[in-house]
């Protein structure tokens, strides 16, 4: 990394950008922002991605400073751009990976196969000789050890318990939740403990103020908040989702002190009633299917839970700030 780039990502004026548009977005959790706002992060990227594999620092390095040449020109007064890199080890199949599900790139991305265990047997991971878990911690201590205030760091994909029990088991999952709970409750309390021990990690190794959950620059929250990726929970009906997952969910949440957000992308409104009622759930992220229910879930959550809204076929921004305004909800554009 360069002096130039050390120079620029510790600037105390991109900093007091950053918490110039955090004030606003709490002003925006309290129900106290009148004005729309809008959210678009800026990522540093390295020439080749797939160098996080083999040089995990050297790919820290070439992030930030790429990083470091946008940062002046992307910063906006009219919305929140905030300045990020994000690590994408694997994918969505990160923590597939770290279970020893077989990962392979295809077109389009990564794909994991299904484990041939048995479910009701899965074995918590030994995460001191995990070399998948080995290059994540990589990366984390090179952006600590290069010591820049400026950018946030996004966590790679941790996803949710169900996200990860459908990448390991399928559909097979969802039928054990049926005919054998017992080895579903099982597995996914191994999985959950895992999600939380990793998350525990980086609340522990990072700085709180620059620590962001996946996609970071897009659903950037204020500090001390987590994620999870819902996309799965569309699957299954309250009923199930209630005795098997909601618990699960909300426990993650609670790592941290501020609860967090759940990512949604498909048709879960049958689920708003849960949602509701999940204590560490503080926000929701809408996009594609999920955001053409937008009015749904303003009828049904909290008054103080937010919704982050992606434009989708159905409803423009336009449209979403006018449902907003009508059910006096809390919305952050993306």
């Amino acid at each position: 990394m360069t002096e130039k780039t050390r120079e620029i990502l510790n600037d105390k004026r991109l900093i007091e950008y950053h918490n110039k548009w955090f004030d606003e977005m709490y002003s925006v959790y309290r129900g106290e922002r009148k004005e729309p706002f809008y959210l678009n992060g800026v990522y540093g990227c390295a020439p080749n991605h797939d160098i996080i594999y083999t040089e995990p620092e050297k790919w820290v390095e070439q992030a930030l400073d790429d990083l470091a040449k946008k940062a002046y020109d992307v910063i906006s007064e009219e919305r929140f751009v905030p300045l990020c890199i994000q690590q994408d080890i694997y994918g969505v199949h990160f923590i597939d990976k770290i279970f020893g599900a077989e990962v392979v790139r295809k077109t389009g991305g990564w794909n994991s196969f299904y484990l041939k265990t048995p479910i009701g047997e899965l074995k918590r991971p030994d995460l001191e000789t995990n070399e998948t878990w080995l290059i994540a911690k990589r990366v984390a201590k090179a952006f600590v050890d290069l010591d820049v205030s400026v950018p946030f760091f996004g966590l790679p994909t941790i996803a949710s318990v169900l996200n990860i029990a459908v990448n390991l088991y399928g559909q097979d999952i969802l039928i054990a939740m049926i005919e054998d709970p017992d080895a579903a409750r099982h597995d996914l309390k191994i999985i959950n403990d895992l999600l939380i021990e990793i998350h525990q990690w980086y609340r522990a190794h990072r700085p709180e103020e620059q620590l962001q959950p996946i996609i970071a620059g897009h659903r950037t929250q204020p500090p001390g908040h987590g994620q999870i990726c819902g996309c799965t929970c569309q699957l299954l009906s309250p009923e199930l989702y209630e005795e098997f997952i909601m618990e699960l969910d909300n426990e993650l949440l609670g790592v941290y002190p501020n609860g967090g957000m759940i990512h949604l992308c498909g048709s879960h409104s049958q689920l708003i009633p849960h949602f509701r009622n999940m204590d560490k759930l503080k926000s929701l992220q809408v996009n594609d299917r999920a955001a053409e229910d937008l009015e749904l879930y303003f009828d049904g959550l909290l008054e103080d839970q937010v919704i982050y809204f992606n434009q989708c076929n159905g409803i423009t921004k336009e449209k979403a700030l006018q449902i907003a305004k009508e059910k006096n909800g809390r919305i952050i554009i993306v």
